[in-house]
């Protein structure tokens, strides 16, 4: 009883004491597409969960990037989106927000089925460590900000990881709520997964990102891009997906979308 006092204190003083400033996230709200369909009480409470990221995470740049407040804000907003409702304690095993001026590159060494180690080299606009930092490109947050592609949200997807990764790894399966079916998850999900690659393998349109097929991680994250910012074509493509990422976030962006348009 004592720490659950403790922490409803903290969160009160925050709220009080930290808010995000009003006309800032009337501009965010009002410029960012990913928002727009957001309701009044949404996004009060995207606001409230926004404050309380900022006061505890802890955001760096690097390579001479200095993260504005306006900068921070722009990505707990979507960071907290996917948790809105589910709670910021989603976010608790982990404290750092690191951002790139740009796309920043990763060599890293691997190991075939033979034991031979070869070196990679990739350039990325988004990493997650499980535990450990969030890594964006910054060019890409502003990017998604500014002129939105339908389906594609660095934020959406590497926090989607971060989701992903609760249960100690990222499989493409997040600890799932009590009143949600393992079985019908897999099957969804495995099902959509291999007729995204088997689209691939046969150069067929699909409609979903290509990237979403090369793991089931990735998938999942991918789905989650789509889910926020192209709901309707998610829907169209692999529906019972969307119909699991409904009762996962305990949210219905293509409903939300009919509403407002």
């Amino acid at each position: 009883m004592t720490m659950k006092w403790f922490a409803h204190k903290r969160i009160r003083h925050t709220l009080r004491y930290h808010p995000v400033p009003r006309d800032a996230w009337n501009r965010l709200m009002r410029e960012a597409a990913i928002f727009r369909a957001l309701s009044a009480v949404e996004r009060a409470h995207l606001r409230e969960l926004s404050a309380l990221f900022l006061r505890r995470k802890e955001f760096s740049g690097v390579r001479g990037l200095t993260v504005s407040a306006e900068m921070a804000l722009a990505v707990a907003a979507q960071a907290c989106l996917l948790i809105l409702q589910l709670g910021l304690d989603c976010y608790d095993d982990w404290v750092g927000v690191v951002i790139y001026p740009g796309a920043f590159r990763v060599v890293r060494d691997s190991t075939d089925t033979i034991g031979l180690v070869s070196r990679q080299e990739s350039i990325l606009s988004g990493e997650s460590w499980s535990r450990g930092p969030v890594i964006l490109s910054w060019d890409d947050v502003a990017r998604d900000l500014a002129a939105p592609e339908p389906g594609f949200n660095v934020v959406v997807h590497e926090f989607a990881h971060k989701l992903d990764m609760r249960d100690g790894s990222a499989n493409g399966m997040p600890p799932l709520h009590p009143d949600m079916a393992r079985q019908q998850w897999t099957e969804a999900f495995s099902d959509a997964f291999n007729r995204l690659q088997r689209q691939q393998e046969q150069q067929l349109y699909s409609g979903i990102d290509a990237y979403g097929a090369t793991a089931p991680e990735e998938f999942f994250a991918v789905a989650s891009e789509y889910f926020f910012t192209a709901p309707h074509t998610l829907h169209q493509q692999f529906p019972a997906v969307y119909e699991q990422l409904v009762l996962f976030y305990r949210q219905d962006p293509a409903s939300r979308q009919k509403m407002t348009s």
